[in-house]
């Protein structure tokens, strides 16, 4: 060991991290690189470019903002925030993950939610989740709700990283659709910071019966999607 250099402690309490772990395992959680298959999804964004609803830069932004806002992000927000709280309890957890799947407007939006749901608890076993144990099909907001509860880490930054790696994930997605250059889907993504700071800090006191949704463009796309000629992506 070089002289004058601390230990690495390999013994790093794994329910009370300090604020430094905190922020790597949620970084590593909500990153692209973590095996949930989010980059086989689109949201419904690859019809939305077919029907031209989304043909732009400013289209695309216009369409996610109000996604963050009045439609599937901010219930997910809420879904997210609930399953934080729950984390420790089984029976919550499975009524919370029983409610976010029958809220799904869409065929593929369930395959979504479930398919990267239970790809990220499988993914994340080498950090644990004992309180999922005996509940089946995980949907993705309900999942990273609770192991960042069960890591102690703030709900603030969990909600906002979710709907952050959420938008990132469709703008990525329209960037190969309509086609975009990554330097504009980069100013999207900046431009989108403000309102999924205000909409994660609306969803900090709101109840499951405030989930709900008026993009109606959107679940259209999801659900036209599944019969969409050509496709590149699963929703």
């Amino acid at each position: 060991m070089r002289a004058g250099r601390p230990p690495i402690d390999t013994a790093m309490n794994m329910t009370t991290p300090t604020a430094d772990a905190a922020l790597l395992r949620l970084l590593a959680w909500l990153s692209p690189a973590f095996p949930t298959g989010g980059f086989a999804w689109s949201h419904g964004v690859e019809w939305a470019v077919e029907a031209g609803d989304i043909a732009d830069e400013a289209s695309l932004q216009d369409w996610l903002a109000d996604m963050l806002r009045y439609g599937s992000a901010r219930a997910d927000a809420i879904l997210l925030r609930h399953a934080h709280a729950a984390f420790a309890d089984a029976a919550a957890l499975a009524r919370i993950a029983e409610f976010a799947r029958a809220v799904q407007p869409a065929r593929e939006r369930l395959a979504e939610t479930l398919g990267q749901g239970n790809a990220f608890i499988h993914a994340a076993a080498p950090w644990g989740m004992p309180a999922f144990v005996g509940i089946a099909d995980i949907p993705y907001p309900v999942a990273v709700g609770a192991l960042a509860g069960a890591h102690a880490i703030a709900a603030d930054c969990a909600c906002a990283g979710f709907m952050q790696a959420g938008a990132a994930s469709m703008i990525s997605a329209a960037v190969r659709l309509v086609p975009l250059g990554q330097t504009a889907g980069l100013r999207v993504l900046a431009g989108l910071e403000p309102v999924i700071l205000a909409v994660a800090a609306q969803a900090r006191g709101a109840a499951l019966d405030d989930v709900g949704g008026a993009c109606w463009r959107a679940d259209l796309a999801s659900m036209r999607h599944e019969t969409q000629y050509t496709r590149l992506f699963r929703s």
